[in-house]
């Protein structure tokens, strides 16, 4: 693991880009404020998109409307996984 300043990102930012895809972890350290953690984004990443957030929503409302299906035992799981 490096700790950097921000500066010093600023001024190698190619460098610290190369180190963290080689899996080196770097902290991007500022003066007195939130640090941050340069890591590479691939896309197999999971991404929460607009869409995304609106189906989990719809999910979390089903749910405190009762319009769920709760299984209390794997038997129960199994069962109402083989009616589908």
């Amino acid at each position: 693991m490096i700790q950097i300043t921000s500066r010093e990102f600023r001024d190698k930012q190619a460098e610290y880009f190369d180190r963290a895809d080689n899996g080196e972890e770097v902290i991007i350290k500022r003066r007195g404020r939130t640090s941050y953690m340069l890591i590479p984004v691939y896309d197999s990443d999971f991404v929460m998109t607009p869409e995304l957030e609106k189906r989990l929503e719809e999910g979390r409302k089903q749910y405190r409307e009762g319009k769920t299906v709760s299984c209390k035992t794997n038997e129960e799981l199994h069962s109402f996984l083989d009616s589908l």
